[in-house]
């Protein structure tokens, strides 16, 4: 029996991983799990699955999340500190997916405590990926990765030498602005940002992934998770999006993983690992899908993509910086205060004045760079012209 603790349960990834939690009640029990704020989402969760503990970060939700698990047996907290705790408590597997920076404490927490890791929150290793390494490293821990890119190139890697390797490429479905000229995508609203075609996802994701943005953040990721030189990784457009990653040897041969466009896959894997469990994702018929498409990026009209590139060979603070910017700007778009075509536009602005730097070591001076870099963004955005309407 694996006890799970899951930050973020009533979120997209969450909420696929309860699914297959509680398709393998035999397998898996659930130790804690943690909301940002939706404390009746979070209390069904921790009654369905008797979780010992549950945690809200939002310290405004304490009292309608100890009201409804009143009389339950199950502890609550609330606040930052409080989903540290949950994620420090003694299990088997942490799988993270808290969005944004916010999930670089717990997952050190975790890591901390020696728990195995299953990593959805691929800004913690945007913002802070060497020091999140080094610290998974020391302890000799297992970073899986859940993101069904990294675990592509994770199972693509099995049982191989990294000095054998000489390209890793990810995949991206191209968004829904995948064929939209330049001047239409700076133009674009959140209604058009959040149609992706192929994921339903959180607010946030879905407009990084309409600016390519996640898959720059995604390329930093894979460079801390796998140690990959940046020149060694690659974004390439796939609209099916059923290739999720491909790593490319010295001898010519390419690995690739593919699978539904469904995240119960990279989930299940990270589940199971090393063995693996029966999955409910609809099985590939290849000859009924019939062909495979790809794409090179155009960072002419995706200039977050270029972004992220540019930071993640910049290296030191510019991860950090890109990310805590982008956070503040899509935030800003969801809630209409500055266009799409702004997003880019406000990163590019604080990496030019903020982006060189060392590497953030330890929390404080990962909180100090990611504090002047939003503060940074929104000077920026004051200046951004009005939103299109």
């Amino acid at each position: 029996m694996k006890r799970i603790i899951l930050l973020g349960a009533t979120g997209s990834v969450g909420s696929s991983a309860l699914d297959l939690i509680g398709r393998h009640r035999d397998r898996f029990a659930v130790e804690a799990v943690t909301a940002n704020g939706d404390a009746a989402g979070l209390a069904r969760i921790a009654r369905a699955f008797g979780a010992r503990f549950a945690a809200v970060a939002d310290a405004a939700a304490y009292p309608a999340l100890k009201s409804a698990l009143a009389g339950s047996g199950i502890e609550v907290a609330a606040g930052p500190a409080a989903v540290s705790e949950a994620a420090a408590r003694p299990a088997d597997l942490v799988l993270a997916a808290v969005s944004g920076a916010a999930g670089v404490e717990p997952v050190l927490a975790a890591i901390g405590q020696g728990t195995a890791i299953a990593l959805a929150n691929k800004e913690s290793l945007a913002a802070a990926g060497a020091m999140v390494m080094a610290a998974a490293r020391a302890r000799g821990i297992t970073v899986l990765p859940v993101d069904s890119e990294h675990n592509a190139v994770f199972q693509a890697l099995a049982g191989s030498r990294m000095e054998d390797v000489e390209t890793v490429w990810i995949t991206a479905s191209g968004g829904p602005f995948r064929t939209w000229d330049a001047a239409r995508i700076a133009a674009a609203v959140p209604e058009d940002a959040l149609k992706h075609p192929n994921y339903a996802m959180g607010a946030k994701i879905t407009v990084d992934s309409a600016g390519l943005m996640n898959k720059g953040l995604e390329l930093i990721e894979a460079h801390h998770l796998f140690d990959i030189a940046p020149d060694r990784l690659k974004a390439i457009i796939h609209p099916q999006q059923l290739v999720h990653g491909m790593v490319g040897y010295r001898d010519g041969s390419v690995v690739a993983q593919l699978g539904a466009a469904d995240m119960r896959v990279p989930i299940a894997h990270c589940l199971g690992w090393p063995e693996r469990i029966d999955g409910p994702s609809r099985r590939l018929n290849l000859a009924e899908i019939g062909q495979l498409t790809f794409e090179e990026p155009d960072l002419g009209r995706f200039p977050a993509l270029r972004l992220a590139i540019e930071a993640m060979q910049t290296g030191g603070r510019a991860p950090t910086v890109l990310n805590a910017a982008n956070e503040v700007a899509v935030e800003a778009f969801l809630a209409r205060s500055i266009g799409f075509g702004d997003i880019a536009r406000v990163v590019g602005e604080v990496l030019e004045v903020l982006g060189s730097g060392p590497a953030p070591a330890t929390l404080d001076d990962l909180w100090l760079i990611d504090h002047a870099a939003r503060d940074r963004a929104r000077v920026s955005m004051h200046r951004a012209p009005a939103p299109a309407s």
